[in-house]
């Protein structure tokens, strides 16, 4: 398709003249810019996870649709579209319905955060809001500094953008504070991207005392910092960590919240919260982007948020969610080699598990959809898609029982793969 080759039946196919006469040039497709050149080339690089329907379905961060409260937010649609007439059809404001601004930072100062509607900025879904707070900061040629293994569409994005990813190495307790230290000091890079609760891949969650200290380096360096708390609602133990916009006292920080994960993605309702110079120019880049989004999916959020239908199923998810990630947590101590490491979230959907012994966990992903599971390989989340011996796992739309046969299933694989069958190290279980 990029005229690199062509092709005669019965002849063959053969490497196109690089020095094509004009006349053989003209009737060709235009040359795409760089970064979708580069943004191809990341897509095709991904795992594709194509599976028959009895294959267990570890590797998905998609909520369970069986979970979804449809019939709920229904009336709470038919309720606004009632009241509301031919006007939530008109284009609403860049940004968003005020109603729905004003009830998500209510929502915020309950918890303990200044905030105001005016301070909200709604957006098309999480990816679209990542995507404006990153061009709010830096630009093409520029980088964004990064935690390594971090949000694989957060590395797209980067990339669309033609921007660079600085990678910061994670902990258990988050990212290398020595090493965020040095990457802001760098003049290229612009801003720092970081998700410290039931972070993605990890499913681990930043101390308090971390979450300070980072501030106190961002600040340092005068740059700013962009919060994912996409599963912030998503908590079922442990006591809740007052999160960076709340701490943030020098308006360093935009934060990222969405419906995606807590209820279902489909409204593409997220909301970017900030303060200062930082909301106009949020408002400026959602108007350039698309105007504005749905009014009615908007206004019936407001609906659903306001009248408790949505905290009545958070709290049916959250029970849910424990249950499977005590079982899922359960299956890997009793399944998988001694010397697997895997962290024990407090709330979200993911599980990272580090196998004992070197293996790019990419390798296993034929021989795991074959034994009836699929997982999402470290590499994925990794800024230089290197190698891993790590996956991430998911409770988000498997069952107790799919559960433990998938962490069954993916254990036979890693004992049967050839590094596993030569002898890896033996050690006694750990969590991370």
């Amino acid at each position: 398709s990029e005229g690199l080759v062509h092709s005669t039946v019965g002849r063959g196919t053969f490497v196109s003249d690089p020095a094509a006469p004009a006349s053989e040039v003209e009737g060709r497709a235009a040359a795409l810019a760089p970064e979708v050149e580069r943004l191809i080339r990341f897509e095709h690089a991904r795992p594709r996870f194509t599976a028959g329907p009895d294959v267990e379905p570890l590797h998905s961060l998609i909520p369970d649709p069986a979970l979804y409260p449809v019939d709920a937010f229904r009336r709470c649609l038919n309720r606004v579209l009632t009241r509301g007439g031919p006007e939530l059809f008109l284009y609403g404001g860049p940004q968003g319905h005020p109603g729905l601004r004003d009830c998500l930072a209510g929502r915020m100062v309950e918890s303990g955060v200044a905030c105001t509607g005016e301070d909200v900025v709604l957006c098309h879904g999480a990816s679209q809001g990542i995507g404006l707070a990153i061009r709010l900061f830096a630009g093409s040629g520029e980088a964004v500094a990064v935690e390594s293994p971090t949000y694989h569409n957060v590395l797209g994005t980067l990339v669309a953008l033609g921007l660079e990813a600085a990678p910061v190495p994670m902990g258990t307790d988050g990212p290398d504070l020595e090493a965020l230290d040095r990457t802001l000091a760098r003049p290229d890079v612009k801003a720092f991207y970081t998700i410290p609760t039931f972070h993605n891949p990890m499913g681990t969650t930043m101390s308090l005392g971390r979450r300070r200290a980072l501030l106190e380096i961002a600040s340092r360096h005068g740059k700013p910092v962009i919060e994912d708390a996409f599963e912030m609602d998503l908590r079922f133990s442990g006591r809740s960590v007052a999160s960076l916009f709340a701490l943030d006292e020098r308006d360093l920080v935009v934060q990222l919240t969405s419906f995606s994960k807590s209820l279902f993605p489909g409204v593409r309702i997220g909301a970017l919260a900030a303060r200062g110079r930082a909301v106009e120019g949020l408002v400026a880049l959602k108007h350039a982007t698309d105007l504005s989004d749905s009014l009615p999916l908007q206004a019936a959020m407001e609906a659903f948020v306001g009248d408790g239908s949505y905290d009545r199923h958070l709290a049916r998810l959250r029970r849910i969610l424990r249950k499977r990630r005590d079982v899922m947590l359960d299956a890997l101590a009793r399944e998988m080699p001694d010397g697997t490491g895997f962290t024990r979230p407090d709330g979200g959907y993911q599980i990272w598990v580090e196998l004992p012994h070197d293996i790019d966990t990419r390798d296993l992903l034929a021989d795991a959809a074959r034994a009836g599971v699929l997982f999402a390989p470290g590499s994925q989340f990794l800024p230089d898609g290197g190698a891993s011996r790590a996956l991430r796992l998911t409770i988000a739309q498997a069952g107790e029982d799919s559960i433990r046969r998938g962490v069954a299933a993916l254990a036979e694989v890693v004992a049967a793969s050839p590094i596993r069958a030569r002898g890896g190290r033996k050690a006694v279980s750990v969590h991370l």
